[in-house]
């Protein structure tokens, strides 16, 4: 049974002003990677890169090095993270762009746009920056809508490019949180059959489990989670006009590993700033990912290879312990059985993520496992 694995990719690794401003000259993910240390007997600290290196993505060698190591693995394409601030206002958008231009490396893409605001909640520890500052805000307005398409029309027309249904795939980050978003869908799918294409198709991101519900005028009221069924936020989200959700189940898998209340209880915690550190183990964790609506046609499910944000944040909280490979086989197994009835064009699997090191989610040849979590990708997927 063939799946489409599609592994999201992050940019942030090389130097940009903004960076530089915040952080100090020459700041990118690694610097925080190759500083981290283990905060507990037996946590693995730093992780350090193998056959890469601590590459910069300005460089063409390394982005065909990835794409190669990449199909190798049974990877279908990388879904790069798009920073759109409104207002013509990007972000570590140098590495997609030149690998749009330079027609290399020759394997398939799609975009996510990361449509969230930039604070210094990220790194704070390393920030001379005032705590919970906010750096760039997201804006929007239908006027830039139509210029965010435009500016991206170049992309979702190059032969490269992934489709579902014969149409470019196009993820948004955060569904929930996109004022308007029925209007911008309706507005882009009418510009994208304007300029020659058959539309676009829309991928909804979203938690599978939430400890709030939207009431009528779109406010968040708080809720007890359900873990039972994530049927009404899926729902939710196609009825938005998305045609398909991009779930993530880690926080309703954290729920099942840790208790539903304790974990609440947790949260709430350390927004007051407690801090209450939990480790969670990998497999138990992972077992619990999936809701029973991630086997819908138009539903596509996230798997996650491993999980350690020390790198950014210096704290042990939510570490995932015993992230092999081995256990990385068994959760893909699980995404396998779930999309295996669907249409061979919709059985999506979007894993999170092929190089996100310092939120220690990665599957890049590290020092540790080598080519593990690759070879466990290969060896499921083929």
């Amino acid at each position: 049974m063939k799946a489409r694995v599609i592994a999201l990719y992050l940019p942030q690794f090389h130097p940009i002003p903004e960076n530089d401003l915040w952080w100090g000259p020459g700041f990118t993910e690694w610097t925080n990677v190759a500083k981290a240390k283990p905060l507990f007997r037996g946590h693995i600290q730093p992780k350090i890169p193998a056959d890469l290196g601590f590459y910069d993505l300005r460089l063409p060698e390394t982005r065909e090095q990835q794409a190669s190591m990449a199909r190798q693995a049974g990877i279908e394409g990388f879904c790069y993270y798009h920073y759109w601030f409104g207002n013509g206002k990007q972000l570590l958008e140098r590495p997609f762009d030149e690998v749009l231009e330079s027609g290399k490396p020759d394997f398939p893409f799609c975009l996510c746009w990361a449509n969230h605001d930039w604070t210094n909640k990220t790194w704070t520890n390393q920030s001379a920056l005032k705590k919970d500052s906010m750096m760039i805000k997201m804006e929007y307005s239908m006027e830039d809508h139509k210029n965010h398409f435009f500016s991206l029309l170049p992309a979702f027309k190059d032969k490269r490019y992934i489709t579902v249904d014969g149409k470019p795939l196009f993820m948004i980050y955060n569904a929930i949180a996109f004022p308007q978003v029925k209007e911008y869908i309706e507005l882009w799918k009418g510009l994208a059959r304007e300029n020659g294409l058959p539309g676009i198709y829309f991928v909804g991101g979203t938690q599978s489990t939430f400890s709030f519900r939207l009431n009528d005028e779109g406010k968040r009221i708080a809720s007890v989670p359900n873990l039972k069924s994530s049927a009404e936020i899926f729902n939710s989200v196609l009825e938005m006009g998305f045609d398909a959700v991009n779930s993530f189940g880690k926080r309703r898998g954290e729920m099942l590993e840790e208790g539903r209340i304790k974990y609440v209880l947790r949260v709430a915690m350390q927004k007051i700033g407690i801090p209450m550190n939990k480790k969670y183990d990998y497999l138990k964790t992972v077992s619990g990912f999936f809701a029973p609506e991630d086997n819908w046609e138009n539903v596509f499910p996230t798997i996650l290879p491993q999980w350690d944000r020390s790198p950014r944040v210096g704290s042990a909280d939510g570490v995932y312990v015993n992230a092999t490979p081995e256990n990385f086989k068994k959760h893909i197994f699980q995404a396998l059985d779930l999309v295996k009835d669907k249409q061979e064009e919709h059985r999506i699997i979007f894993m999170k993520s092929w190089n996100e090191w310092g939120e220690g989610n990665y599957v890049e040849p590290d020092q540790i496992y080598g080519h593990g979590f690759l070879d466990a990708l290969a060896e499921t997927l083929k």
